[in-house]
C-alpha cells in the first residue's frame, strides 16, 4: 500500500506564489505517474498536473498551463507543484496522486492512491 503525504498549502494573496509537495512511501514507484487533484466545495475533483516517474513527461489542465509547474525527485520518491500567479480560483483543496500513466490522470482516470489533501485559499 502506498502512502501519499502533501504539504505546503496555505494562504497567499493573488498574484503569489506557494509550493506543494508530495512525499510517497510503501513501494517501489518506478513504473507509476504521479500528480495533482484539486477539488473546490459542491465541485468534483480535476486534474491539475502529472508527471510520468522518469520525471521526462509532463501534462497539465489548460487552466494552469504557464503558471504551475510539476516536478519530482526520484531519489527521495518526492513530487512538487509550484504554483504561481495564482487567483482566487485557485482556491480549493490539492491531493497527490499516483496513476498509471500521465495520460489517464489528464483524463482525470486510473488513480490508484489519493492522498489526505492540503488547504490552499487565494485571497482578493
Amino acid at each position: 500500500q502506498v502512502q501519499l503525504v502533501e504539504s505546503g498549502g496555505g494562504l497567499v494573496q493573488v498574484g503569489g506564489s506557494l509550493q506543494l509537495s508530495c512525499a510517497a512511501s510503501g513501494r517501489p514507484f518506478s513504473s507509476y505517474a504521479m500528480g495533482w487533484f484539486r477539488q473546490t466545495p459542491g465541485k468534483e475533483r480535476e486534474f491539475v498536473a502529472a508527471i510520468t516517474w522518469s520525471g521526462i513527461g509532463t501534462k497539465y489542465a489548460d487552466f494552469v498551463m504557464g503558471r504551475f509547474t510539476i516536478s519530482r525527485n526520484g531519489g527521495a520518491n518526492t513530487v512538487a507543484l509550484q504554483m504561481n500567479s495564482l487567483k482566487p480560483e485557485d482556491t480549493a483543496v490539492y491531493y497527490c496522486v499516483e496513476g498509471k500513466s500521465t495520460s489517464t490522470l489528464a483524463a482525470g482516470e486510473g488513480v490508484t492512491s489519493w492522498g489526505q489533501g492540503t488547504q490552499v485559499t487565494v485571497s482578493s
